[in-house]
């Protein structure tokens, strides 16, 4: 089985994180709609709502996405450690960045961070008001909570890196590398690791401070 195997497992890690990096670009776009006022976000969602099969395939496909890109991380943090039982007395770190070297750690927060935001904005379980019809008072009232806004900055952080290497690192594995588009690549890495985090931070701050009322 193709799985199975260290490049199936790499593949479908970036596969799957080419679906999840293409979520959370339409996801940060969405929610910047807030500085439009409550009509334009609540619209929005809304919008997304009219269609309950086109809503249910797009979470079905996210959730698959997130399970198999975790799966297959996971098995191969296994694979690296079993052909490594014994760890080496010194360690070089040369060539990795603080994104590669941070990517397991950034994951596990990445993945406390969704079951935290789908328990916070989707089902409202640990929002204060939640209100299903209201979104635009829902991020007002849930990011306005000090502890809440500082972990959603934290997150974005490890977003931005996590994005960083693992944007990077997906041109590899599919084998579109080359010396004539790397240099592309690695500044479309960089601006990915940069824009969507500071979308969803800008929205952060500005309900915290309140810019946006």
């Amino acid at each position: 089985m193709f799985y199975r195997t260290t490049i199936g497992k790499k593949v479908v890690m970036a596969l799957t994180g080419l679906v999840l990096v293409g979520y959370i670009v339409g996801h940060v776009s969405g929610n910047l709609l807030l500085f439009k006022g409550p009509d334009s976000i609540n619209g929005y969602a809304e919008l997304l709502k009219s269609s309950a099969v086109l809503l249910w395939t797009v979470r079905v496909l996210v959730f698959g996405s997130v399970v198999l890109h975790v799966h297959a991380a996971y098995s191969l943090t296994r694979l690296n450690r079993s052909a490594r039982p014994q760890r080496y007395d010194r360690t070089e770190r040369r060539a990795a960045t603080l994104s590669a070297r941070s990517l397991r750690v950034g994951g596990v927060m990445l993945l406390l961070f969704l079951v935290f935001h789908i328990l916070h904005f989707t089902t409202g379980t640990v929002h204060p008001r939640f209100d299903v019809h209201d979104v635009y008072r829902n991020m007002v009232i849930g990011l306005r909570v000090p502890a809440v806004a500082a972990f959603y900055l934290v997150a974005m952080a490890a977003l931005a890196l996590h994005l960083h290497h693992g944007f990077w690192s997906l041109f590899q594995t599919l084998g579109w590398n080359h010396p004539q588009v790397n240099p592309m690549r690695r500044r479309l890495a960089t601006v990915l690791a940069v824009t969507v985090p500071l979308g969803f931070s800008v929205i952060v701050l500005a309900v915290f401070f309140g810019w946006v009322s």
